[in-house]
């Protein structure tokens, strides 16, 4: 499982000496020891202006930016994936609706979502939204239409009503597949993130990439990349945990 990873990290040792060999002042592939040391100074020393630690502030930012937009987001795919797969009326009315929606590519409304709700986080917690909503609920509606048409005329048969099909029978069910769409969404919801961030944000992951920039600092914006992606997978990981710690028959099939 690891090879593939020491396979990378070879050719980039291999490629930063080739380059470094030919001009030693070279900033396009830094030494693995020069990004060494640049994190550990990102993460131990503090800024001379500000006097704190800005990796992790940026960390701490953009993780309230995901937790918050990704939350809102599998609250909201909950409910209309309840509706529209149990009601007939709500899934004629809302399944093309939203099918369309999820057809409007979410960069794209970026200016809007900074116009409508200004620079501030708001409209970066709504991009992920936005982002990441119709692709919810689309996926959890269609996991709700699939619940054994059997396990539903029973409850009914006994007396059970809309709302109680939905709770009882429907949404344990459901949160298996909840928990694996968040999972699937979580590199869109990092990409809406850092892009917003790029664009109008003082303080963030996305933010201190493109900051940097401009100065070629590659040790840097390597830094907070690795770093990036070590998060995301630490995340993937707990939602699995999650996933296998509440419901193991889900997870039997995988």
């Amino acid at each position: 499982m690891l090879l593939p990873f020491a396979a990378v990290v070879v050719a980039y040792a291999i490629g930063s000496e080739i380059r470094l060999a030919a001009n030693p002042s070279d900033k396009l592939l830094p030494a693995p020891s020069t990004v060494w040391d640049t994190a550990v100074r990102l993460i131990t020393e503090a800024d001379r202006r500000s006097g704190r630690i800005l990796f992790w502030h940026d960390t701490w930012a953009s993780l309230q930016r995901l937790a918050l937009g990704i939350g809102i987001s599998a609250f909201i795919g909950l409910v209309f994936g309840l509706a529209i797969g149990l009601l007939p009326l709500m899934r004629s009315f809302l399944a093309q609706f939203v099918a369309v929606l999820s057809m409007i590519p979410p960069l794209a409304l970026l200016p809007i979502l900074f116009i409508v709700f200004g620079l501030g986080e708001l409209s970066k917690v709504v991009l992920i939204v936005v982002g990441t909503l119709p692709f919810l609920i689309r996926d959890l509606s269609q996991r709700v239409i699939e619940v054994p048409q059997e396990m539903i005329v029973k409850a009914q048969t006994l007396g059970a009503s809309s709302w109680v099909i939905a709770l009882r029978v429907a949404l344990p069910q459901l949160m298996p597949r909840l928990i694996l769409a968040v999972r699937l969404s979580l590199g869109p919801a990092w990409l809406f993130l850092i892009a917003a961030e790029a664009i109008a944000s003082d303080l963030g992951l996305g933010y201190r990439i493109f900051l940097v920039r401009r100065y070629l600092a590659m040790d840097v914006i390597l830094t907070y990349v690795i770093w990036i992606t070590l998060l995301a997978f630490l995340i993937d990981w707990a939602l699995r945990w999650l996933s296998r710690r509440f419901f193991p028959w889900a997870e039997e099939g995988l």
